[in-house]
């Protein structure tokens, strides 16, 4: 009795392997696709390990390679301005240096194989996949990510209360 709507789908093909994971009784719900020449349990866990991940920590990028220049130069601008604001007496090439920090940890927190991976604190993703395939005498090489979320990009509908009764009482 429910009445669903479709918003987005994704038409998935690799030559490795594509692992789904849904979280959260199916409110949330990834794919990830990687190219690999060994399909085992093991590869599979370590794909849905990525995948809980996604889920977790919402990554925008699998990896650095993807970040756009003009994203790049827009949070420099910003990093610059921050960093004027907060350090005015500082010279131009330590704000250089400081801006790089901040964008590198920026850049870990939003591509996915950079990111720390959440069950082992010392590895990041991409430390933990490489570990997992040299176990396996295998290459895995993780593509691309798909995230969904249950009700991700609907409008809310905002009620102004007192303009409402101000409309009925003729004000």
């Amino acid at each position: 009795g429910e009445n669903l709507n479709i918003r987005r789908f994704e038409k998935v093909q690799a030559d490795g392997c594509v692992v789904s994971y849904i979280h959260g009784g199916g409110r949330i719900g990834v794919l990830v696709v990687a190219d690999t020449d060994v399909v085992n349990d093991e590869i599979k866990t370590c794909l849905k390990n990525v995948a809980m991940q996604v889920a977790a920590m919402y990554p925008k990028y699998v990896s650095r390679a993807e970040v756009s220049q003009e994203y790049m130069d827009h949070e420099k601008e910003i990093l610059l301005a921050q960093a004027k604001k907060e350090n005015p007496e500082k010279p131009d090439n330590i704000i250089e240096k400081m801006i790089i920090g901040r964008l590198n940890k920026e850049l870990k927190e939003i591509c996915l194989l950079d990111q720390v991976y959440v069950q082992d604190s010392d590895l990041t993703v991409a430390k933990y996949v490489d570990k997992v395939a040299k176990e396996n005498n295998a290459n895995v090489t993780v593509k691309k990510f798909i995230r969904f979320e249950t009700g991700e990009g609907l409008e809310k509908k905002v009620d102004d209360f007192a303009a409402e009764v101000a409309a009925q009482a003729g004000m």
